[in-house]
């Protein structure tokens, strides 16, 4: 039987500053080694301070992943030696106490299965290592340090996961929680990370890291649990160890033998005193929380009636689902609904083109205000769309100014079905016996104003000169 765990790292990207001090929670935009102050390096002398905010989120992060939180929380020091660690230990929590990291005995569903989470613990994220050269021997490492001190919450799961699928589908459900929350962007690079346990048949636990994204980590367990099984069926035994994954041979390959928890010397942080969170700071967080995903997801399709599908992608992506909230009323929901699941989501589908979007919320209740008044076709209304993203101008502007508003004059739709029935007389006469045939010549009408005939006056036009 196989058993798989998790240990992920989330970065609280949407706070302003780090976990102790107060540089920059966003590194990214440094030059290497400037967004740094002698407490995130740990120079003598130096004292941390927590960031409430931190605390916070990472509360919600726990309240909605069902886990117990505290009314007490304890930071410790774990020691290491490794280059992006500056100050040689890592300021984290530890359930040494009792029961005192930011959350636990936590439980989501994916699949109908039940993946209990162990702990949620507050922690600092390390420096990062840079590696350069062309080959092994010419390789050199860089460490930038901007990213140390940087806000974390690490979630350790149970090994409840049987296949690679279900952390797939895991860490898709957990990034789409943890951007509702508002409490970090998943996508940004590193703020969202993922090592993996896996043992098979009661043996040995391997833990994979060095995983770059989710995907890679699917192929990492895959390919882990082929060499596991392996082994196990020529009797070789399996080492407790960490192993990294090489993206290059696509094989995970031995690190180092995996430490125990007393191999770090875990011992209180005497700079941060024990953390009281009283019963009514938990009532005001709770209280804070957005709307779940689950919860819009179900209101969207028992008040508003829209198919289980459209709900799902709309509940969870919080760009459309606050484009669909600030957008919609009674009358034109389904329609928002519609154009950000058929149209919009084409146009923005990576953060880059979501930054440099113009589009607003107004834009598309105006967008369907005109179709539904007949001012636009649909037809024209996706090339309105496209518009409304590259330059914000408002719908009035973008019809009149790209010339999509309606052709809704009869006369001149007269015109223009007399001349599509001179061109095609073999479909005419099948139309006369074939409904299905007008399709096709209102098609042709709309290939002749570009998408801008009013469709449901052109189709009574030309069922009226085929007498039918």
């Amino acid at each position: 039987m196989t058993k798989i765990g998790l240990e992920i790292h989330c970065q609280l990207t949407n706070l302003e500053s780090k976990l102790f001090c107060s540089c920059k929670a966003n590194y990214r935009s440094f030059e290497p080694n400037t967004n740094i102050c002698p407490v995130c390096i740990g120079l003598p002398g130096s004292l941390p301070r927590l960031n409430k905010k931190a605390v916070e989120k990472a509360t919600m992060i726990a309240m909605s992943l069902n886990c117990d939180t505290p009314d007490k929380l304890a930071f410790f020091r774990k020691n290491y030696f490794y280059p992006d660690l500056p100050k040689n230990f890592q300021i984290t929590q530890l359930n040494v106490y009792g029961e005192h990291s930011i959350g636990q005995n936590g439980k989501i569903l994916v699949d109908d299965k039940e993946i209990r989470i162990r702990r949620i613990q507050l922690e600092e994220d390390p420096g990062r290592l840079i590696y350069e050269g062309i080959s092994e021997k010419t390789q050199i490492t860089l460490v930038d340090y901007n990213r140390a001190g940087t806000p974390l919450v690490e979630i350790v799961t149970e090994p409840d996961f049987e296949n690679e699928r279900q952390v797939r589908l895991f860490l898709n459900i957990l990034s789409d929680l943890l951007e509702n929350l508002d409490v970090s962007n998943p996508s940004l690079d590193g703020a969202m990370r993922a090592d993996g346990n896996i043992s098979i048949e009661g043996g040995n636990k391997v833990e994979i890291k060095n995983v770059n994204s989710f995907h890679d980590l699917e192929k990492a367990l895959r390919f882990e649990i082929t060499r596991q099984e392996s082994l196990i069926s020529r009797e070789i035994p399996i080492d407790q160890e960490t192993r990294h994954w090489d993206d290059k041979r696509k094989t995970t390959v031995s690190a180092r033998i995996k430490e125990g928890e007393e191999d770090y010397r875990y011992f209180l942080e005497g700079d941060i005193p024990w953390i009281l969170i009283d019963p009514t700071t938990l009532d005001k967080l709770k209280n804070e929380m957005p709307e779940s995903i689950s919860s819009k997801k179900e209101r969207y399709i028992s008040k508003y009636n829209i198919p289980t599908q459209v709900a799902d992608v709309l509940s969870s992506d919080k760009f459309y689902s606050d484009m669909f909230e600030h957008a919609h009323n009674e009358s034109n929901v389904k329609d928002i609904a519609n154009i950000i699941t058929t149209d919009l989501m084409g146009l923005v589908d990576t953060d880059e083109k979501r930054e440099k979007s113009k589009l607003t919320p107004q834009h598309l209740a105006d967008l369907v205000d005109a179709i539904e008044t007949n001012k636009i076709t649909r037809t024209s209304a996706k090339t309105a769309l496209q518009e409304c993203v590259s330059t914000g101008l408002s719908i009035p502007e973008i019809i009149s100014g790209m010339n999509l508003g309606n052709v809704g004059n009869e006369s001149e739709l007269l015109k223009l079905v007399a001349e599509v029935f001179s061109e095609e007389k073999n479909a005419v006469e099948e139309a006369k016996t074939n409904p299905q045939t007008i399709n096709f010549l209102v098609g042709k009408v709309m290939e002749k104003t570009k998408g801008k005939a009013d469709p449901t006056l052109t189709l009574n036009i030309i069922k009226k000169k085929l007498a039918l």
